[in-house]
């Protein structure tokens, strides 16, 4: 029959086993690509200027 393991050994491993754990999931967040893909810019029609900014209006 195995020997007992004391409290504080489990508990250190247990800790690092959570070290090890958050370790890897932040290595894996951040292993997604460096640039993401920018997103088209809007067609538009000649002689419209494209709008930027929902507070800007245009009158003719």
């Amino acid at each position: 029959m195995p020997d007992r393991t004391r409290t504080a050994g489990r508990y250190g491993r247990a800790l690092a086993a959570a070290v090890a754990a958050m370790a890897c999931l932040l290595l894996a967040a951040n292993a997604g690509p460096a640039d993401t893909a920018r997103p088209p810019a809007p067609a538009t029609e000649p002689g419209t200027v494209p709008v930027t900014d929902s507070l800007v209006t245009v009158t003719r």
